[in-house]
């Protein structure tokens, strides 16, 4: 029997248009943009603007939930867990979808009272899906999934909006700590959406290929 879910394909083409159209996705070649890390990208994108378009988070969040449903099963959690910040209205959105127990894992102990990273009751044997707005290399992931563990619960899938898709160590690295990835949708996505709605001109569109498909070769030389 089919589920009655847009397929994956449907789901990462809306959910690109959904950003562009929300303008949580903006590209730049001439003036790149400076990432945590500190080099830089003609890419960016702000996944906290959609709790702010009731529309959009709402399909999201629907298309999220029946994701981790249709890939890990209809019963394989008992809590969602939101990682600190943006993580945590996504949880909860997805966790009352999921008609689930909802925490949150803070990115460290918050130092008084019971110096506490996971907020909210989450019990020993729970099998815990842990939600976030992004992933790019998966390394902040792993430091939720820990502090997840330490309770006695398990955690082995992690949900996002949307995946960078342009670090191919990404998933291994998830995988080498026992953790599955599911998301939306990919900056392939966006940039094959861009293109189609002609969102931004073609010489952009072309550095930003060339961005992703070799980023670390594009961002040695815009260093």
């Amino acid at each position: 029997m089919s589920l009655p879910y847009p397929t994956r394909e449907e789901i990462a083409r809306l959910s690109a248009r959904m950003l562009l159209e929300i303008k949580a996705v903006d590209f730049n070649a001439e003036t790149p943009f400076t990432y945590a890390s500190g080099l830089k990208g003609p890419t960016y994108v702000d996944c906290r603007r959609i709790i702010s378009f009731p529309r959009v988070r709402q399909t999201l969040m629907d298309f999220m939930a029946a994701t981790v449903m249709r890939d890990a099963g209809f019963e394989a959690f008992d809590n969602v867990a939101g990682g600190e910040t943006a993580g945590i209205p996504f949880g909860a959105m997805v966790a009352e979808r999921l008609g689930l127990p909802m925490t949150y894992v803070r990115k460290k102990p918050k130092g008084y009272g019971r110096n506490a990273r996971i907020e909210g009751v989450m019990t020993e044997g729970q099998r815990v899906l842990l939600v976030e707005d992004l992933t790019t290399d998966g390394g902040s992931k792993l430091s939720f999934v820990d502090a997840i563990r330490e309770t006695g619960a398990s955690c082995a899938h992690t949900a996002v909006i949307f995946y960078y898709g342009i670090f191919p160590e990404t998933t291994q690295r998830l995988a080498d700590h026992g953790v599955q990835l599911h998301h939306l949708c990919t900056w392939w996505d966006v940039l094959a959406e861009a293109r189609a709605q002609e969102a931004f001109d073609a010489a952009t569109l072309a550095e930003v290929e060339t961005f992703l498909t070799n980023p670390r070769v594009w961002q040695a030389a815009h260093s």
